[in-house]
């Protein structure tokens, strides 16, 4: 079953105006099915598969020149042979044919660098992530209670077949993430790595503190940076920055650690039901993540770079989520996994408007309730309507 992705507007759009369009995301998010989707008459071909990852190795100009009576190629997992990409640069100079190259692939750090340096002003860039909400809702499959759609996460694969969630996040993570990881940083200590994962999971929604990391897996500050960095780009977790304006107060410096996708969260933590999710101390934290991540989709869905952040002073004043529409203009958004309004709901949000001396800007709650609800102190929405919030936004 072919799930409409809300990207298929932007892609389209974009593959007109360059010669080149780059589409990343994790691994298994739906990058080969949107792009075949979009350019259904383009040639295919997915450099996983050793024989044509050997011809664009061995020939790469006679490779690339084989697809030139076609309307256009795909070329999949691209990121298998960056050296391609220097030799596209030569056939778009020659030949400016809007769209005509589609890559798609799952390591942002082995592309963006080389995109960087031989193809920019040539190729668009943009990233698709899991399933966002809106997209489960039009087609009927989301979840009715939020812990249950947070265990089962986010990945299309999970909802095109039959398939047993722990089992799929478990295979996921020894295939894919140990395998990109291992492939880049050369790990031979699998089972650390697998610590190491774990504890990311545990510290889900938490500053990030290198040493901590370093201490608890008996690795150095150097390695577990490293491992961090490869996650990251590997689109496993997300790094969110702290905001940038002070506000005269002294504030919180390191990032704030989340994950892409609530499934690989629980998996790793050994959550297996939405009982146990209910019940979990880390059900906060594990909410949080879902809401930032969402942030993420609508933003690069749209083909916007995100400008999402969090605050937080040495006091303790925290706010989950700012985001900058424009400079110094900004919106806080409250997360908070419970299912009934409080009034403590808006407490930060208040600190906020005091700290920022913004009292007249519109203060937002995400929750885990399913009403959306107007409060005297701001808007409350439910989690399924997220993308209702941001629009309004």
């Amino acid at each position: 079953m072919m799930i409409k992705r809300e990207l298929f507007t932007e892609l389209l759009s974009v593959a007109k105006q360059f010669p080149a369009v780059a589409v990343m995301g994790p691994r298994q998010s739906g990058k080969s099915t949107l792009v075949k989707a979009a350019f259904p008459d383009y040639a295919y071909v997915s450099l996983e598969d050793i024989d044509k990852r050997t011809m664009a190795k061995d020939d790469p100009r006679g490779f690339l020149g084989s697809f030139s009576q076609r309307p256009g190629v795909i070329i999949d997992e691209v990121q298998e042979v960056p050296e391609l990409l220097s030799y596209m640069q030569g056939i778009i100079d020659q030949r400016h044919r809007p769209g005509f190259f589609i890559l798609t692939g799952s390591q942002h750090f082995l592309m963006y660098e080389k995109i960087t340096q031989t193809l920019a002003g040539r190729i668009a860039l943009l990233t698709l992530l899991p399933l966002s909400v809106n997209e489960l809702a039009d087609e009927g499959l989301l979840a009715q209670d939020v812990e249950s759609q947070l265990i089962k996460g986010f990945y299309p694969r999970l909802y095109s077949q039959e398939m047993d969630v722990e089992r799929w996040c478990a295979n996921y993570v020894s295939t894919y993430v140990e395998k990109d990881v291992r492939q880049v940083l050369k790990i031979t200590d699998v089972l650390t790595f697998q610590k190491f994962l774990k504890l990311c999971a545990a510290r889900v929604g938490n500053l990030l503190n290198y040493a901590d990391f370093a201490r608890d897996c008996d690795i150095s500050p150097h390695t577990a940076k490293e491992w961090i960095c490869v996650l990251e780009t590997s689109f496993v977790i997300k790094l969110l920055a702290p905001y940038h304006n002070n506000f005269n107060k002294r504030v919180t410096k390191s990032p704030k650690l989340y994950f892409y996708d609530t499934a690989l969260i629980c998996s790793l933590l050994g959550i297996r039901t939405a009982e146990e999710l209910y019940l979990h101390p880390l059900k906060s934290a594990i909410f949080e993540s879902f809401v930032v991540s969402e942030i993420f989709k609508y933003s690069f869905n749209r083909g916007l770079a995100p400008q999402i952040y969090f605050w937080r002073d040495v006091q303790g004043h925290e706010i989950d989520c700012v985001i900058e529409k424009s400079l110094g203009h900004t919106i806080p958004i409250e997360v908070k996994a419970g299912k009934t309004v409080g009034s403590d709901f808006f407490k930060g949000l208040i600190d906020w408007q005091k700290i920022t001396d913004q009292r007249e800007v519109q203060s937002y709650v995400v929750y885990g309730g399913s009403d959306d609800v107007v409060h005297k102190q701001g808007r409350v929405f439910a989690w399924k309507s997220i993308s209702k919030m941001l629009q309004e936004i």
